[in-house]
Formats: C-alpha cells, structure tokens, sequence
C-alpha cells in the first residue's frame, strides 16, 4: 500500500516541477492550469485535489523549497543561517526567481514571498512569546512577523533585480546588521 501522503507530496512536486518550467518560458499570469497539468502528465482533476490556482502552487513552492529548510534554523534562533539558507537556495534556482520576480497580474510575488513568510514567523514567534503582557501590548505576534516578513521579501526583491550578483552570505550578514542595528547606526556606515 503507498504511503498517501508521501503520494500526495510527490504529485504536488511534479505539479511545481511543471509549473517551474512553464515559468521559464512566459510570464506566470499567462500559464493555464492545463499547460501545468499537460507538462506534469497529470488531468486537470488531479492539479484542484491539490491546489486551488497556480498561485496556491507558487506559495508550496515558497513554503517547501525555500522556507521549509530554514525554519528548523529561525526556530532554534539561528537566524543568519537561515537567511544564508534562503538566498543560496534562491540562487540555485536563479532564473525561475528572477522571472517569478516580476509577476504582474492580481497577485504579485511580494504578497506571495510576505505571506509565506508571515504565516512561518507568526508560527515561530507564538512558540517563543512568553509575555503577552509585553513592552508594547498593543504589538502582536501578527505585527512583529509581518514586519520581518516584509523586510526579508524587501531584501530579496532588491537583490533578484540587481541579478544576485552579491554574495548569499553577504546578503544575509547585511540583513542580520540590519535587523541588529539602529536606523542611526546604519545611516551612520552609509
């Protein structure tokens, strides 16, 4: 008997994998769900028992092949890893990102990257919040995580659209100095 969920996750990779190369050929918002499902060899039935829209596979592909390997990393508070993680895993597949970058339609790669992002932090940050009576009651796990998701996603668009030329650790050492200092310490070393 196989494993269904294991089923499951190889049939939602054969649909990214799909939908991956559809996007090195034209712009997202012009891929049907039947160019993704002919690509994977699979029926248009198969592609709605796993996703909803080609958007909903863009956020599995975030969520498994970007996030989902650091978040071992934000959660045990190794951050700058985990950021290092994300831009060499964005480089490795440079091309699709850098296409994926200027998707134009109703959704935008911001609002998939943030939230993905979002949605990991929020997870994160509610495990290790221990005073809901904090500094700043009215700052919530919510707040915090869209704020960090916005910053990274900021960070990761300024770097695709200068063609990931800097580093991935430099990325990460700049996000982590960013996160760690002062806006007047960073206007400081402009």
């Amino acid at each position: 008997m196989v494993n269904q969920s294991r089923n499951n996750n190889t049939t939602d990779q054969i649909l990214a994998d799909s939908l991956k190369a559809l996007v090195l050929q034209k712009p997202v918002e012009k891929i049907t769900i039947k160019e993704i499902t002919d690509k994977a060899g699979v029926i248009r039935p198969t592609f709605y028992n796993h996703f909803q829209d080609k958007y909903e596979l863009l956020e599995w592909i975030i969520r498994e092949e970007i996030l989902a390997p650091a978040h071992p990393l934000i959660r045990n508070g190794l951050t700058n890893q985990a950021v290092l993680l994300v831009f060499t895993s964005l480089l490795r597949e440079k091309e699709f990102y850098s296409r994926l970058s200027r998707m134009d339609g109703p959704i935008t790669f911001e609002d998939l990257v943030v939230k993905c992002i979002k949605e990991m932090l929020v997870e994160i940050f509610a495990e290790r919040s221990r005073n809901k009576n904090g500094r700043f009651p009215w700052m919530t796990v919510d707040m915090l995580a869209e704020y960090y998701a916005r910053s990274m996603c900021f960070e990761v668009k300024v770097w695709i659209r200068k063609g990931m030329t800097v580093p991935a650790q430099e990325m990460a050492d700049v996000y982590e100095y960013l996160m760690t200092h002062s806006m007047e310490q960073a206007i400081g070393e402009v």
